[in-house]
């Protein structure tokens, strides 16, 4: 298949540039798997659209105040750092801008000397491996220096820094959010428990690779980037007790998804606790071995992310959904509406 298959014209005036109030209020595309017929709702109705004995798997990472703005040391040159990776104790992989100014044993200061950094070395794609230094815990120090990277098409600033982390997030480590997650409530999750649907969760670290643009014509050609994952043992036991009594398993987000299909691919077939990387690529065709559902927001034009839903849901049925969802002036990407495929 050629990336230009998944091309969809996108006003420009659909991308959202600011989160809905409250979280759960954005509207909802309910799209039948085999038949492609479209159901328009809310959020707020999910519970509706499930059973008791169903399961949810939500991947609960935590953005990384992953933005730093400093100086070059010496000279006072203005620096952006963008956390990417840690690679071992105070190692970073990070992306900086302006580039020529970060050579190996360059040294910059954020925060008014709060986290301190030098470049170790230059990798072959131009990010940098840099070692952090900081009085105290470098996370703590990291959430008052740093801010969160939004996505490069929202333009607007966000003035509330949570609104970009899913509300049971907790392990610290990606560089966006698993954003089909950001719709739920505190109590919406209560409330779906009362009712008899079950929660999961995953890890899997969102790496900055996962949004890069497919260049290669020929899908197939494309590399995805690796990212790190833990899959537990209580989230491999509700499965398995899911699919035993007839519920069906369903991913928020296409990060929960791929983490569910990389252990059942890993561990052939097997759904158990393990823990590691994964660079699944997940395009028409893909056999799916566990997911029954996928909850997940309207991804960008040509991306792997909505190549994975056309895997899912067929590549008829997910154009012509998103056809819709244009004509109906769905909010799009990380801020934007969501979509239920059952």
């Amino acid at each position: 298949m050629l990336k230009s298959d998944f091309y969809y014209d996108l006003p420009e005036e659909l991308i959202a540039q600011t989160p809905i109030e409250p979280r759960n209020f954005s509207r909802m595309m309910k799209v039948d798997r085999k038949s492609g017929e479209i159901e328009h709702s809310h959020f707020y109705n999910l519970c509706n659209f499930l059973k008791e004995g169903d399961l949810l798997v939500m991947n609960d990472s935590r953005v990384l105040p992953a933005r730093l703005y400093g100086e070059k040391e010496g000279t006072g040159a203005f620096m952006e750092f963008l956390l990417l990776e840690q690679k071992g104790d105070k190692l970073w992989e990070i992306l900086v801008r302006p580039g020529k100014k970060a050579k190996p044993g360059a040294k910059f200061s954020f925060g008014n000397g709060r986290i301190k950094a030098e470049i170790i070395e230059t990798a072959e794609d131009g990010s940098r491996i840099a070692k952090f230094d900081c009085e105290g815990n470098f996370f703590t120090a990291l959430e008052d220096v740093g801010q969160v990277p939004l996505p490069p098409y929202i333009t607007e600033k966000l003035e509330n820094k949570e609104r970009y982390q899913t509300v049971y997030s907790r392990e610290l480590g990606s560089s966006a959010a698993p954003t089909a997650g950001l719709h739920f409530t505190k109590e919406m999750l209560s409330d779906l428990q009362c009712k008899g649907i079950n929660l999961a969760y995953v890890t899997l670290h969102v790496g900055l690779g996962t949004f890069r643009p497919v260049k290669e014509d020929d899908i197939l050609d494309h590399k995805m980037h690796s990212e790190h994952y833990y899959f537990p043992q209580k989230t491999a036991d509700l499965i398995k007790n899911t699919k035993a009594n007839g519920g069906r398993v369903i991913a928020v987000g296409t990060t929960s998804c791929r983490t569910l299909e990389s252990v059942a691919s890993f561990n052939n077939g097997e759904i158990r606790e393990c823990e590691g990387y994964t660079d699944i690529f997940i395009y028409p065709g893909y056999e799916f071995k566990v997911l029954d559902g996928l909850i997940t927001n309207f991804h960008l034009p040509e991306s792997t992310l909505i190549m994975l839903v056309s895997a899912f849901m067929g590549y008829e049925n997910t154009m012509n959904a998103y056809k819709t969802a244009v004509e109906e002036k769905y909010r799009f990407f990380s801020f934007g509406d969501s979509m239920l495929i059952l």
